[in-house]
């Protein structure tokens, strides 16, 4: 197999794991969200959104998730990629989320996601989102 074509295989194994990922968060499973991840995964979050923003360890991520959950109708934030572009462990999504809250809002929010994998895991994400939006939505 060339390099290329070797490339182009982990580039595409790397898709998919982002892909499965994003179906697993939008069931809400914490416990199986954090099996995606390596244990010195970190999680970053654009702006300054009081107990959203920011980095977090794979822990502090977790316990993130079990909060935001029991904000929403259904128990998680849906999310929906809309185009994936990887190179090497690095895989780039455009991503829209959905979901009903229970303070009667509607959660619908567009994002930027650059997710770097190691061995199938992964160990880093930076999130790029409308935080005028989700600060509305959560503290409005």
């Amino acid at each position: 197999m060339s390099t290329e074509a070797a490339a182009r295989t982990e580039e595409e194994a790397n898709k998919a794991v982002v892909t499965e990922f994003m179906e697993v968060f939008s069931r809400g499973d914490v416990d199986a969200i954090l099996g995606f991840l390596t244990d010195d995964a970190t999680w970053w979050v654009a702006g300054a959104i009081e107990g959203i923003s920011g980095e977090k360890d794979k822990a502090a991520f977790g316990e993130m998730l079990g909060g935001l959950s029991t904000l929403t109708t259904a128990g998680a934030i849906a999310l929906t990629p809309k185009a994936l572009t990887a190179e090497g462990d690095r895989v780039a999504a455009e991503t829209e989320s959905y979901a009903e809250m229970t303070n009667g809002r509607v959660y619908n929010n567009l994002y930027h996601f650059v997710f770097e994998l190691s061995d199938g895991r992964i160990r880093r994400v930076k999130e790029y989102l409308d935080t005028e939006h989700t600060r509305a939505v959560f503290l409005g």
